[in-house]
């Protein structure tokens, strides 16, 4: 039997493979450490055969995406000076790799396919934690809280997260109609419990921020781009005087008492504290891509021991800057939030300036997600993780983008001749 190749690899006309291997590989970035190495067999399996169908429409150019590859390639650089260099090519290899998936995913996906991907893999995430999900207790502030399959209410929190938004984009922004979303709909509201369950105020506060953002820019395409932008960025100014002034005056504490939570974060003040100290002894080159948090490491066992972390293993400095610093110094910081800034404000640029555009407005709100994020999360620093693969699948399409509106050809409206003997008017 033969299949078609478009059903693999036209956007749009695979809608049915490419929203399942969206799905699968959610839900293998969420549980592969329950299911080991045979499920990142099975993510690799759903995306790298398709270069075997058509590898010139699957890959493009990969020399004009430098900077989308540029942090991962430093990443396996720092072998050369890693202090655990082992771990550090191993790391390497998985990033680089996870990578060029995201981008394969970006090649045969488009917005409508990636949001019904995205609302079937949250959902199947989150219905896995119901079923099979725990409650642990919090030894640093003597709480209980929902983490679902996961080892972190956090990450329990970062799915119910995405869910709204996929949902927000099949509700409210035109990208799905009919059954699809009535499947918005029983995602938000599993997310919303799951969301009540796990008590995380990051992934609480991020989701309200990130659903009120993507209204507000829905409701900007009422306008046109001049007044748009104009209007965008006084809101932007004023929203910067609220935060400051609510940091200032106290708002700050009363945020984090509604949710119980104390001046120190649960003691990721003490964490970037540590952070920024190990950072200072390599600054610009790091001591090696995830060759801090390595067993038998003096400074990871003791942190380990005052954090409580029995298994010595899953923790990290819950700041991406900070980590990325760490592990690959100034520089590779610098190449990561090249990408991050690249593609937040590539699309914001591309929804501001254009009258109606779902893949700018759906990229952008994911983005943005993964920017609020970065302060007290490391999403996008890891491999085989549901934020790198969005992140990276938002900066190929950006790319993408702007390629093909350099190489749109320029059309001249030529006047038919006039008949002979007939007088211009």
């Amino acid at each position: 039997m033969r299949i078609a190749k478009a059903s693999l690899i036209d956007p749009g006309a695979n809608t049915a493979y490419a929203a399942t291997a969206v799905a699968l590989s959610f839900f293998v970035f969420a549980y592969s450490f329950r299911f080991g190495q045979v499920s990142i067999l099975a993510y690799y399996a759903l995306w790298l055969p398709l270069v075997i169908v058509d590898y010139r429409r699957v890959l493009g150019n990969y020399a004009r995406y430098g900077w989308i590859f540029a942090f991962a390639v430093f990443a396996c650089l720092s072998v050369f000076w890693s202090q655990a260099p082992g771990v550090t090519a191993r790391a390497g290899v998985q990033y680089l790799s996870h990578v060029v998936c995201a981008l394969i995913a970006m090649r045969v996906v488009d917005t409508r396919t990636l949001v019904r991907g995205g609302l079937a893999g949250t959902a199947l995430v989150l219905c896995y934690s119901l079923v099979f999900g725990v409650y642990h207790l919090d030894p640093l502030d003597g709480t209980y809280s929902f983490v679902g399959a996961f080892a972190s209410k956090n990450q329990l929190g970062f799915y119910a997260s995405l869910a709204v938004l996929f949902a927000f984009a099949a509700l409210f922004l035109g990208a799905e109609r009919g059954a699809w979303k009535l499947v918005a709909l029983v995602c938000v509201a599993v997310a919303l419990y799951c969301l009540k369950a796990s008590q995380s105020a990051t992934s609480v506060l991020t989701t309200a921020a990130v659903a009120g953002l993507c209204l507000g820019l829905k409701a900007l395409e009422w306008l046109a781009p001049a007044h748009r932008k104009m209007l965008f960025l006084v809101l932007a100014v004023f929203a910067v005087l609220v935060l400051l002034a609510g940091a200032y005056g106290g708002g700050y504490a009363l945020v984090l008492g509604a949710f119980g939570k104390d001046a120190t974060l649960t003691g990721r003040t003490y964490l970037w504290q540590q952070g920024i100290e190990t950072a200072a002894a390599a600054p610009f080159v790091g001591i090696g891509y995830q060759a801090f948090w390595v067993q038998g490491f003096a400074e990871a066992e003791r942190l380990w021991a005052a954090f409580f972390i029995g298994t010595r293993s899953g923790f990290h400095f819950h700041n991406t800057f900070i980590a990325a610093t760490v592990e690959t110094g100034l520089i590779g910081c610098l190449l990561l939030s090249m990408v991050l800034l690249a593609a937040l404000a590539g699309h914001l640029h591309r929804l501001l300036s254009a009258a109606h555009d779902l893949e700018a407005l759906v990229l952008f709100t994911v983005a943005a997600l993964l920017a609020v994020r970065t302060f007290v999360e490391i999403d996008i620093l890891n491999p085989y993780h549901v934020g790198s693969f969005l992140l990276y699948f938002a900066a190929g399409k950006l790319a993408d983008a702007r390629r093909a509106r350099r190489g749109q050809p320029v059309y001249r409206v030529r006047l038919p001749l006039r008949a002979e003997g007939t007088v211009r008017p």
